[in-house]
């Protein structure tokens, strides 16, 4: 028997994934190493070289770093149930107007299901993944996220729709070391290669980073369907026409193909009408947001007006907040005004660097 018990740890075949599995085989856990299969980018239409986690070599450098350590290492092929709820989200999202999240639906209903319920199958107690974020077990008898460390690599925003069921089979074994210690760790290793691996910041399925061309693949004859719309200003002024209302997100500056002597935004989307609302920096301003689909981690509820920062994208550094729930929503009063507050995506609030929980931006 091992010292720790058994675990099953997601395996990307990057650094960060590698590093973390290791780490636990070398503190006497007894490791099992799992890479699943999302996508294959041939489905994509995409003329990118495959890379990242799905693609052939990343699956073979985290099978060749499992064998090297002498733990086992299997591959779970979740494209079926990745597509039909994480793409398909993807493309409604979109055609609905909205902008979507896609790694924070993977992470809260593939990735963990899946996870936990392969680690069931193998008797393992715990999942581990090389996610930068901290988690605890409060008095409360709640589990908490709090953010990693590494403040420019913390990824506790993807992580808030984690349940509390899952959270208390979870490990996040980099959440108090920085990349840089888990590069240096990876060259300790004499994994070498492994240590000069890049950063990948592009959605799975969308290897160029491109959603339009994405988009027009997926969704049969789409161009024709949604081209001719028009370019409003808030007073309902038509400005110009565009390409369809999908092709937009809010906050939009570039690439509107229409000119006006000053800097202008994407400030409203209106797919009823194939209506794209242009407008200036502070028109994209609010000071009210509501957020839908509630997941709370560090309490059960907040029905008390809480003091919070507020983060409405994964790079943004967060804002002064109130928040209080009302009918199953949250609402968020910002202490002052923010740009580029876009439906679909996420609102995660914290409490110093504790996770509060988040939603989906209305």
């Amino acid at each position: 028997m091992s010292k720790h018990g058994r675990i099953l740890v997601a395996m990307s075949g990057g650094v960060d994934s590698s590093v973390a599995a290791v780490m636990l085989h070398e503190q006497g856990y007894e490791v099992i190493g799992l890479t699943m299969k999302t996508w294959d980018y041939a489905s994509s239409g995409s003329s990118s070289k495959e890379t990242g986690c799905c693609s052939l070599d990343s699956i073979n450098d985290a099978r060749s770093l499992a064998v090297g350590y002498g733990f086992p290492h299997y591959i779970l092929d979740i494209r079926n149930e990745f597509g039909d709820f994480v793409i398909d989200n993807f493309v409604d999202e979109y055609l609905a107007g909205r902008t979507p999240n896609p790694c924070v639906l993977c992470n809260t209903h593939i990735k963990w299901e899946a996870l936990l319920k392969r680690a069931d199958k193998l008797d393992c107690e715990f999942i581990a993944t090389g996610h930068y974020a901290n988690i605890r077990l409060q008095d409360s008898g709640r589990y908490v996220i709090s953010k990693g460390k590494d403040e420019n690599k913390d990824q506790s925003y993807v992580l808030w729709g984690v349940s509390q069921k899952n959270l208390a089979r979870t490990q996040f074994p980099l959440g108090s070391f920085t990349k840089a210690e888990i590069r240096q760790m990876a060259l300790d290793m004499g994994q070498t290669e492994l240590a000069k691996k890049g950063e990948s910041y592009e959605i799975c399925f969308v290897p160029d980073n491109d959603y339009r061309s994405f988009l027009r693949h997926r969704v049969d004859g789409l161009e024709q369907k949604v081209a001719g719309g028009n370019f409003a200003l808030s007073d309902g002024t038509i400005v110009g026409q565009h390409q369809g209302y999908p092709f937009y997100t809010i906050g939009q500056r570039k690439g509107l193909g229409i000119a006006f002597g000053h800097p202008m935004f994407v400030t409203e989307i209106l797919p009823e009408s194939n209506t794209v609302v242009l407008g200036t920096q502070e028109e994209l301003k609010k000071s009210v947001a509501l957020v839908r689909g509630l997941n709370l981690i560090k309490y059960e509820s907040i029905q008390q007006p809480l003091e919070a920062i507020t983060k409405i994208r994964y790079k943004d550094a967060g804002a002064n907040s109130t928040i209080v729930q009302e009918d199953g929503l949250m609402k968020v009063e910002f202490h002052h005004a923010v740009s580029g507050i876009a439906p679909g995506q996420s609102a995660v609030f914290y409490e110093g660097n504790d996770l509060l929980g988040g939603g989906f931006l209305l």
